[in-house]
């Protein structure tokens, strides 16, 4: 019998990690942590303009008009992006 993953447990490195302002990140929701977005912004990819406690102001672009997200670092994820 194949063991099942546990969804409760969560990787502390993603929970405590920083990011600087200018940073490009990734929203990938933590299924194990609460996330109160709806489910249209998963997958999506902005920039953090602040930090705000322990959370992370992020700017999304949805329909050409830039939003802002107050999110967890768990949630995020931070990617590099190549200039041309």
């Amino acid at each position: 019998m194949a063991r099942q993953k546990n969804n409760r447990q969560f990787s502390l490195k993603r929970y405590f990690q920083v990011f600087k302002e200018g940073d490009f990140v990734a929203v990938t929701p933590e299924l194990s942590m609460p996330f109160s977005y709806s489910r249209r912004i998963c997958g999506k990819t902005g920039k953090v303009v602040s930090k705000r406690g322990s959370a992370y102001y992020i700017e999304v672009k949805e329909l050409n008009k830039p939003k802002k997200y107050l999110l967890r670092p768990i949630h995020l994820k931070k990617i590099e992006v190549t200039k041309k």
